[in-house]
């Protein structure tokens, strides 16, 4: 029989990964992501948090997937009012998260505090929320960073969720797809007119990777969708390059407090 050295050398790469992880484990047991309960694999929830996760499912936005009450709130459309008034410029948009206290006990240290392991935990949660989008997407995009953020935290976490996702469905990932023109302030304290003004025209395609995005349906990915202005202007960028279409995925969406 023969081997293919690749195969091979891929299948041992893997088992000492493997075996690494089983060493590090044994060391340094695995914990809970938000309590920090003793768990029996590294990057996942205790039972009693995972429990307690706001997973987002039907019903829904169809277009931005923020969670229902009930499932009469969106009418014959399932559209909330936002979207109602002012429609997204991407088609759907779902979110495996409700981002609550939580969420935010996951999300923050995933994005400040260098817990890059979350990435693998989330990805199936996201994956089991937006099914259907990463089964026509084409090409999975994270949304960037600028160089300077990115220099003093040293990862996306888009792109680390955008990474493990691809792992997970097979679909290829294009992780510098997007650039950032310009820093930009903290979103934090403004509101959604706000957001957009300080957004609008931050974003590009690069050029030597317009081959991967025209003609291509995307699957834009990020941590949270709050207002959509950020997710917003890079579809917007994405379409101008000839994208078929743009789909959002995201870690956890902030609800809509018109829907309480």
């Amino acid at each position: 029989m023969v081997v293919d050295d690749d195969a091979g050398r891929s299948g041992v790469l893997a088992l000492l990964a493997r075996a690494g992880q089983a060493t590090l484990d044994l060391l340094l047991p695995p914990h809970c992501l938000t309590c920090d309960a003793p768990i029996l694999v590294s990057g996942g929830f205790c039972p009693d948090c995972f429990r307690q996760l706001g997973l987002i499912g039907a019903p829904c936005c169809q277009r931005c997937g923020v969670p229902f009450t009930d499932a009469g709130q969106g009418g014959a459309e399932s559209l909330c009012p936002a979207c109602r008034d002012h429609p997204p410029p991407w088609d759907r948009a779902r979110a495996a998260l409700r981002y609550d206290a939580l969420a935010r006990r996951v999300l923050l240290p995933f994005k400040h505090g260098d817990r890059t392991e979350t990435a693998a935990a989330l990805a199936p949660l996201m994956a089991r929320a937006g099914g259907a989008l990463l089964r026509e997407a084409e090409v999975i995009v994270p949304v960037p960073l600028h160089r300077w953020r990115l220099l003093v935290r040293r990862y996306n976490q888009a792109a680390l969720l955008a990474r493990a996702l691809s792992r997970l469905s097979g679909v290829p990932a294009c992780l510098d797809a997007l650039r950032r023109r310009h820093a930009t302030p903290s979103l934090g304290d403004l509101g959604a007119a706000e957001r957009a003004a300080v957004v609008e025209g931050v974003f590009t395609v690069r050029q030597r990777r317009l081959s991967r995005i025209a003609g291509r349906r995307v699957l834009l990915v990020d941590d949270v969708l709050t207002s959509g202005a950020t997710c917003g202007a890079c579809t917007r960028v994405l379409l101008a390059s000839g994208a078929a279409g743009v789909d959002v995925l995201v870690a956890a969406r902030v609800p809509d407090p018109r829907l309480r």
